[in-house]
């Protein structure tokens, strides 16, 4: 389920806005270089309103005729007509439809990740705060699904903020970059408008604020590629964040309780997939390939739909996520102090050899586990380890969060680096 905003911004009324949007600034570049009389702007411009036409009627006859420009712009030209005839035929001149199609796709993608921007800054500035207040909270560090060592919490929300913040810069490079104009004509030369072609590209592109790029590319999808890769991505981050909190609820965890993941998980699953039919469709033919209906303009609506439900399950985690610290640090001792193992042996090698001290913990953490005793005490009645280590030095050894290694170092850079890269857009 995708978030409302989403929705909203790939409706199927705002997707055919922005093909007639297309068509106005086309219009509009066109008149100002006096390709086309001024007269005709108005004309195509009131045609030009969403509200005018049946949405359900052009999707029937965008199933026959196998795209969606050919009844849009057929119905625009009959609009227009009822005005002024004469004007029809400077309805989308000099373009094609897939230069509609592409542009008007570009735009999809734009609006999406602007919805997606939004809810990315909620998502980061969610765990960025959970990370600072959960910094000194332990917890168990697994490895495999087994317990490896202790952590603090705050490193691992904090690496749920840094991982969003990538997409989030990813996708603003994207649409700073690869959301580009698409605008060649038939053959990509622009050749029907002689030497004025690129004059009207430039403005078309002003336009629309959309970049222009150095020639015209609808045989060359990497763009689009990439930027569905970027919603993959995105995706995935999502599940990997939304497992770990599925995981934590476990009845035999219970460590959190956060609002349901599941969108989360099954995009991560779906979106991969869909992204690689965009990655496919990159083989295409000549100047202008045989689908008049590209793929990407029917599956990259679904990767945007669902990329938005993941992050949205991922935003009210991050707004609504309960720790319960006690069962957390309850959790960290089920292993009968095992998974203080290491710096156990550590302090042991010290004063006997790495080889010799990993023989006897091991040996000891065996007996514990098989006895349900606590390790700590073991080692303390052992008479291999009480020459070496003192009862005070074993219970140092024991305090979980004595043994973070760089862990709150690392936190403060992941902290520091995304303040320093804050800004919204």
């Amino acid at each position: 389920m995708s978030s409302p905003g989403m929705r909203e911004a790939l409706s199927d009324r705002a997707r055919l806005q922005r093909m007639l949007d297309f068509e106005v600034a086309l219009a509009r570049a066109q008149a100002a270089l006096g390709i086309i009389p001024a007269l005709a702007i108005d004309v195509i411009a009131n045609a030009a309103r969403a509200e005018h036409y049946d949405l359900n009627a052009l999707g029937e006859e965008a199933q026959v005729c196998g795209n969606t420009a050919a009844p849009v712009l057929k119905a625009l030209a009959a609009h227009v007509a009822k005005t002024d005839a004469t004007a029809v035929a400077y309805v989308n001149f000099g373009a094609s439809r897939r230069d509609l199609i592409d542009t008007a796709l570009v735009l999809d993608l734009r609006a999406a990740i602007d919805v997606l921007l939004g809810d990315l800054n909620r998502a980061v500035d969610g765990f960025t705060a959970l990370a600072g207040r959960h910094r000194r909270t332990g917890t168990v560090g697994r490895a495999g699904l087994r317990h490896a060592l202790p952590m603090p919490l705050g490193l691992k929300l904090a690496g749920y903020a840094a991982a969003l913040a990538r997409s989030r810069d990813r996708l603003r490079r994207l649409r700073r970059e690869a959301l580009v104009l698409q605008f060649g004509g038939e053959a990509g030369t622009l050749a029907s408008l002689n030497e004025r072609g690129l004059d009207v590209a430039e403005r078309l592109a002003a336009l629309l604020d959309l970049p222009l790029p150095e020639a015209p590319w609808h045989s060359h999808r990497d763009r689009l590629a990439e930027t569905t890769c970027g919603f993959a991505i995105l995706a995935g981050t999502c599940g990997k964040i939304a497992r770990d909190l599925a995981l934590l609820m476990q009845t035999e965890v219970k460590e959190a309780l956060a609002p349901s993941v599941s969108a989360a998980l099954a995009a991560a699953t779906m979106v991969p997939n869909l992204a690689a039919a965009i990655l496919a469709a990159q083989v295409q033919e000549h100047e202008r390939g045989l689908d008049e209906w590209p793929p990407d303009a029917l599956i990259v609506p679904a990767i945007a739909l669902a990329s938005s439900g993941a992050l949205s399950a991922v935003v009210s985690a991050a707004e609504k996520l309960e720790i319960d610290s006690e069962r957390m640090r309850a959790n960290i001792g089920a292993t009968y102090g095992a998974v203080m193992a290491e710096p156990v042996v550590a302090a042991l090698s010290a004063k006997i050899g790495r080889e010799e001290a990993n023989r006897i913990v091991e040996e000891i953490s065996i007996k514990a586990l098989a006895n349900k005793c606590d390790l700590q005490d073991l080692l303390a009645q052992d008479e291999r380890v009480r020459p070496h280590l003192s009862v005070g030095e074993l219970a140092k050894l024991f305090e979980p969060m004595a043994y973070q290694g760089a862990a709150q170092t690392f936190i403060d850079r992941i902290v520091g680096a995304l303040h320093g890269r804050s800004g919204k857009r």
